[in-house]
């Protein structure tokens, strides 16, 4: 069950509070088994079910803030992946790992718990400031997936329209009305980012303005979402070798519960691919949320 956090003289339910996980786990259109979310209201649902976060954002930040206890699950993602960077995955991007199938649908946009979960109170503001978000799937397939399971590029978004891109079009200044139509001809994008846009649209049309506030206000109040009334550690494996977060590279025994990682790898047809170790979840059997 999601657990509650004191917070500012309140008790708070998250489930933030990622462990690693060992084994095959089904993947379902809302959530995965033995995962779930403390609060409905600003997160899950199916334009959400799976975030994606990359290893070389927890190296970054473990610079950044001079830690050296991060690990896989610390940003409350159910995917630690190695590779699929936010400057090269675009919306709408397809790929496949085992047996189900995911759909790229928008940045990820920080609440506080991932402070609380960090003991970082101003996390939330310095992933937006450093421009680090990660990523969140929709599951167009259903299946079981399983460590060690090779993640592979299925197709691209139209537009090819990064993360990175469309993260920078809503939080900063200097966007243009081109990059938002394109945003906006993504169907595959979520609908509150969809709203967001279209505030953004709204706010050139009035002032001819770039400013990016109206995105910044929009996101503020829950704009990037899931539905339209409510939008919104360990060492980097060995070239060459899968790797399991919390395991050895000896033994490669990790513990029970679930963490993700992905190595980036070029296929016969050069369609992105890589290796996962895993996702960042909860043990078998219970629930949580992020």
């Amino acid at each position: 069950m999601p657990k509650g956090v004191p917070w500012h003289g309140k008790t708070v339910c998250t489930g933030v509070y990622k462990q690693t996980a060992a084994g095959p786990r089904m993947v379902r259109r809302l959530d995965i088994d033995g995962d779930g979310q403390g609060d409905l209201g600003g997160h899950g649902g199916e334009q959400r079910a799976v975030l994606v976060y990359q290893l070389d954002s927890y190296r970054f930040w473990a610079n950044e803030l001079g830690r050296e206890d991060l690990v896989p699950g610390n940003f409350g993602e159910d995917f630690t992946v190695e590779g699929l960077p936010d400057d090269e995955v675009c919306i709408g991007d397809r790929h496949r790992i085992g047996d189900a199938l995911h759909e790229v649908t928008q940045p990820r946009v920080t609440c506080y718990r991932v402070g609380l979960r960090m003991g970082e109170p101003q996390m939330a503001a310095l992933l937006v400031a450093h421009h680090r978000p990660g990523f969140y799937l929709r599951v167009v397939e259903e299946g079981e997936v399983e460590a060690g399971q090779e993640i592979v590029k299925v197709s691209t978004g139209p537009e090819a329209m990064t993360v990175k891109e469309i993260d920078r079009v809503l939080y900063l200044p200097g966007h243009t009305r081109e990059q938002v139509e394109r945003a906006l001809r993504i169907p595959e994008l979520s609908p509150g980012w969809q709203g967001s846009m279209k505030i953004l649209l709204d706010q050139a049309d009035g002032d001819g303005g770039g400013s990016g506030s109206a995105g910044l206000n929009a996101a503020a109040n829950g704009l990037p979402s899931v539905s339209p009334a409510t939008p919104a550690g360990g060492s980097p494996p060995t070239a060459g070798r899968p790797w399991t977060p919390g395991a050895s590279e000896a033994g490669q025994s990790g513990p029970s519960g679930v963490s993700a990682a992905t190595r980036p790898v070029r296929s016969s047809s050069a369609q992105t691919s890589g290796t996962w170790s895993g996702w960042c979840s909860v043990p078998s059997g219970s629930r949580s949320g992020r």
